[in-house]
């Protein structure tokens, strides 16, 4: 069985923030967008039809528990939760927090612009902040 290895793709464009009981979290490098992204850790893996059931419904409590502390933490209106895989065919799902002024609204944030990168100093920050709400929540999920 092949080793899980992220997409080179992903590597590139996110910073790694944490492991959770399934998946890898990461931030996209684009300050404009408070915006995770959940990278289960199995090889060969598309689409969520090909996990397990198990691995199934922890996907999605990680990704509903993430979305919670990422809306929380960061203040926004509304958010974008999606798997895609045009570009990058390894599963992984988008975290996005949208808020009504930020530079893409109403639309997707996938195509508008040009990234702007995190210093070392907001990065630092905004991991520190995430990491202190992840390290209360119990991930496990329940049957």
């Amino acid at each position: 069985m092949p080793e899980f290895e992220p997409d080179a793709r992903l590597v590139d464009d996110t910073y790694p923030v944490t492991e959770l009981p399934l998946c890898q979290l990461r931030l996209m490098d684009d300050t404009r967008f408070p915006w995770l992204v959940l990278v289960p850790r199995r090889a060969g893996i598309s689409e969520v039809i090909e996990l397990d059931e198990a691995d199934q419904r922890q996907f999605w409590r990680e990704a509903t528990l993430v979305g919670s502390v990422l809306k929380e933490c960061l203040s926004g209106d509304k958010l974008n939760i999606a798997t895609l895989g045009n570009v990058v065919a390894q599963l992984h799902l988008h975290v996005i927090l949208r808020r009504h002024d930020d530079a893409a609204w109403p639309a997707p944030v996938w195509g508008h612009g040009q990234a702007t990168p995190y210093d070392l100093d907001e990065l630092a920050t905004i991991r520190d902040l995430l990491l202190a709400e992840l390290e209360a929540i119990d991930w496990q999920a329940t049957t």
